[in-house]
């Protein structure tokens, strides 16, 4: 399941990110590659343990909190701390695949998905888009500034080259409570369909609270918390 979820970042959150990321030393984007990335990946990156990305990061996860599409949509169990990249210059990464398992110290995460905020607004460079592989063909996506796609981190996807301006994003992974995807899909179908009604009857109509407990007897019954 792709997803996108806008305004992640509101536009004064993108304005803070960016004065605070924008001046930090950025390096190249390697530093973080396995093997079989290192060979497709041409961009620059803040160094993670960085004082820029640690503040950055604080700043993205704290609105990640306050996002219930997210929320509902990753089911998070763990974030990885937020990354920072920016291609400029024909710069890409070409395809991959993500790792299975991203560690940093003693903190330890299975990547079941990715996720990339766009930090730039689409209209001032060219090329960049994020190309995900699926059973249904290639999705294209290249967002506002502040919106966020979530993905599952098993797909091949690569970043098209920017041969205009400069593409600026924060990057991460997530371990959800819900390992498999479909499920996933379903508990946020329902979510979807429980807010529709509740909107329609008011929370506290019988079909409102029957079907919250469909959905959480079935989250009770995929979750790993």
């Amino acid at each position: 399941m792709l997803i996108a979820i806008p305004s992640v970042l509101t536009p004064s959150d993108v304005t803070a990110l960016r004065a605070v990321i924008d001046a930090g030393d950025w390096a190249d984007g390697n530093a973080t590659s396995g093997p079989q990335a290192a060979l497709a990946k041409r961009n620059e990156q803040l160094p993670e343990d960085g004082a820029a990305a640690i503040e950055g990061g604080r700043i993205v996860l704290d609105a990640l909190g306050r996002s219930p599409l997210f929320v509902a949509a990753a089911l998070p169990l763990k974030v990885f701390p937020p990354l920072f990249n920016r291609y400029a210059g024909g710069q890409a990464f070409d395809i991959h695949v993500d790792n299975a398992v991203r560690l940093k110290g003693d903190f330890r995460l299975r990547s079941d998905l990715s996720a990339t905020i766009f930090l730039e607004d689409p209209a001032a460079y060219d090329g960049g888009e994020l190309v995900v592989e699926d059973l249904f063909g290639e999705q294209r996506v290249k967002l506002a500034a502040g919106d966020c796609v979530v993905y599952p981190a098993s797909s091949l996807h690569r970043v098209e080259p920017v041969t205009r301006g400069t593409r600026v994003a924060s990057f991460f992974w997530i371990q959800s409570m819900v390992r498999d995807d479909g499920e996933r899909r379903i508990l946020l179908d329902l979510d979807r369909a429980v807010q529709r009604v509740a909107a329609d009857k008011g929370q506290a109509d019988r079909a409102v609270i029957e079907l919250t407990g469909v959905y959480h007897n079935l989250l009770r019954r995929w979750a790993d918390a």
